[in-house]
């Protein structure tokens, strides 16, 4: 099987002063705008980071999700918050960590079980495996 999605952008001026608009495939971002500006200065609108972060964080927790209930373990709540950090580096910029944050309930599961799962689902999550950088897990398990 295979799947295929796909975004589009269009640039106009230079790279301090101009903008670009994305556009995605669902048209769930139409025109959205991101530049210098949004990358580097926290003005509103997004940026490639940001999109990363949103694409690793729902991927991990959909592998997780899914991880879990090939263990028979049924939360209420899953939540992960991603943080992607670029830095300057020879060269350019890199980003250099994509760091989950996890947050859930176990409602009464084994916990080993349950930290398994997550293990799994951060090398499993096809997002994950797409990132060339650091990769960390911090956990915080609810009873």
């Amino acid at each position: 099987m295979s799947i295929k999605k796909s975004a589009n952008v269009v640039w106009e001026g230079s790279i301090k002063e101009g903008i670009g608009h994305i556009t995605t495939q669902s048209k769930t971002l139409e025109n959205h705008p991101y530049g210098f500006n949004t990358r580097f200065e926290d003005k509103p609108g997004t940026n490639p980071e940001e999109l990363i972060a949103a694409a690793h964080s729902s991927c991990f927790t959909m592998a997780l999700s899914k991880q879990l209930a090939d263990n028979n373990i049924d939360p209420q709540k899953l939540e992960t918050k991603c943080t992607v950090t670029l830095d300057e580096v020879e060269g350019g910029f890199a980003v250099t960590k994509s760091h989950l944050e996890f947050n859930a309930s176990l409602n009464g599961a084994d916990e080993e079980a349950f930290r398994k799962a997550l293990g799994e689902a951060k090398e499993g999550c096809p997002i994950s495996k797409l990132l060339d950088t650091e990769i960390t897990l911090s956990i915080t398990l609810n009873d």
